[in-house]
């Protein structure tokens, strides 16, 4: 079992930054792909950005493509998504995710496991 929490989220004006962080635990993600998703009041969950096993592979919706970087510390058992020059539809709920296999994904109903998630408010 992995267990993962996000931490990170706040309140930000348009323009501003922030950098979510996923913690797993329970066992070790180096060998897992990581994605973060996103799910806004009364919409879908959607993707925002996954990474391969090793960082080394990344990818990322058309939305947040130059704004957003997915990162990971195999060391820390932590991966990162650093978001800059936010806007108000950025405003969701952000969700980590894990997924057995090396080869990340950009389909939530691929994923292993979930955190609860982190909210990101962006004002305008």
């Amino acid at each position: 079992q992995v267990q993962l929490v996000e931490s990170g989220g706040g309140l930000v004006q348009a323009g501003g930054s922030l950098r979510l962080s996923c913690a797993a635990s329970g066992r070790t993600v180096s060998s897992f792909a990581m994605g973060w998703f996103r799910q806004a009041p009364g919409k879908e969950r959607e993707s925002v950005a996954a990474s391969s096993w090793s960082g080394g592979v990344t990818g990322y919706e058309d939305s947040v493509k130059g704004r957003f970087t997915i990162s990971r510390d195999n060391t820390k058992n932590t991966v990162y998504l650093q978001m800059n020059s936010l806007k108000p539809e950025d405003t969701a709920v952000y969700y980590c995710a894990a997924k057995y296999g090396g080869i990340g994904s950009m389909r939530p109903d691929e994923y292993d496991y979930w955190g609860q998630g982190t909210q990101v408010t962006v004002s305008s």
